[in-house]
C-alpha cells in the first residue's frame, strides 16, 4: 500500500472525500514529523511509538578503496510497534 492507496482507503472507510482524507493524512504525517524534529516521542496507543535515536560518530571503511572515512553522528527516526498492532499482524499470518 502506498500513500495514495492509504488516502483512498481512509476516504472510503471514513466516508470522507479524497481531498479531506488527503488533508487528514498529510496533517498526521506533518504532526509526527514536527514532533520528531523537536525530539519529542509520539505514542499512539495500540499502534506504536515514534522516537528519535542518536547514533554516535564512527570510523568506517570505503569498500571500494579501503580508505578509512569518518561517519558523522546523526539522529534517526525510530518506530517501536505496539502490542495491539503486533498481535493483529501475527493473527493475520497464522490464519
Amino acid at each position: 500500500m502506498n500513500k495514495n492507496d492509504l488516502i483512498a482507503s481512509v476516504a472510503s472507510s471514513a466516508g470522507l472525500s479524497k481531498s479531506d482524507s488527503t488533508r487528514a493524512i498529510e496533517s498526521l504525517l506533518d504532526s509526527i514529523t514536527n514532533s520528531l524534529k523537536r525530539e519529542e516521542k509520539v505514542s499512539i496507543v495500540g499502534f506504536g511509538n515514534f522516537s528519535v535515536s542518536h547514533r554516535k560518530a564512527t570510523t568506517g571503511r570505503n569498500p571500494r578503496t579501503g580508505e578509512s572515512i569518518q561517519i558523522p553522528a546523526s539522529k534517526r527516526p525510530k518506530f517501536t510497534v505496539g502490542k495491539a498492532l503486533k498481535e493483529a499482524v501475527n493473527v493475520a499470518t497464522t490464519e
